[in-house]
């Protein structure tokens, strides 16, 4: 990485676009402190992240990944609720917290509570780990391609999804791609990183106005017709 810098904004989801090895995922964990930066500082809510415990900093972070991380032993009510648990939440409350997610994710209590990993869908599965990550109510959200192992359809159901549940929930998300249309539908703001520095940071039509870099003009080289169809899908 080489001098990034990068402010989110409160209830705002800021993309990390770009392709492999790029340092993305990097970024990502340095938030919740799963990688240590060996120089410069990150702030969370105007706080050293390294001021505080690491594990306490990342159970307050919200964390889905793509391979979604369940534990297979364990019933999708026990999966969501495993954070509060941990915090030693009564059993009413998680049990009513777990029953709230999973309708929030499209998931009924009634018919997914008492299923295993197993016996789910990746779709299926990927709600859950979603509704895992916001299960002890995390002001932030991390999501390193959560959907990049889903099928076209899946991913683009879910895809709606969280922008649904984004908007009931309103909360600050950082969310990792390599994927220009997905970062396209999803974000407020976009930071296009390539070989570790950042080329760009900006809305959807700043970027698409105004590329910043050759890079960035190339990257973005796409039919109109293609993006039109994504901004119709984001204010539909």
């Amino acid at each position: 990485m080489d001098r990034i810098s990068l402010e989110v904004e409160e209830g705002e989801t800021l993309v990390l676009l770009g392709s492999s090895g790029c340092g993305k995922t990097t970024t990502l964990k340095m938030i919740n402190r799963l990688i240590d930066p060996t120089s410069g500082k990150i702030e969370l809510d105007g706080i050293d992240i390294h001021r505080r415990d690491p594990v306490e900093l990342r159970r307050s972070i919200g964390y889905v990944i793509q391979g979604i991380g369940l534990f297979p032993h364990l019933t999708i009510q026990e999966n969501v609720e495993m954070v509060p648990r941990i915090l030693q939440w009564p059993p009413s409350r998680m049990r009513e917290r777990a029953q709230r997610l999973l309708e929030l994710v499209g998931l009924s209590f009634e018919d997914y509570a008492e299923r295993l990993p197993e016996e789910l869908s990746g779709g299926q599965k990927q709600r859950v780990g979603v509704a895992r990550a916001l299960a002890a109510d995390p002001k932030y959200l991390l999501m390193d391609e959560p959907f990049g192992a889903l099928d076209g359809v899946t991913r683009d159901t879910l895809q709606k999804e969280l922008l649904r549940i984004k908007s009931k929930i309103k909360k600050t998300i950082v969310f990792v791609t390599h994927d220009i249309l997905e970062a396209m539908v999803l974000a407020d703001r976009i930071a296009i990183l390539h070989e570790g520095k950042v080329e760009q940071i900006g809305t959807r039509a700043e970027i698409l106005r105004s590329p910043a870099t050759d890079f960035v003009r190339r990257l973005f080289e796409r039919p109109m017709d293609q993006l039109g169809g994504l901004m119709e899908l984001q204010e539909s």
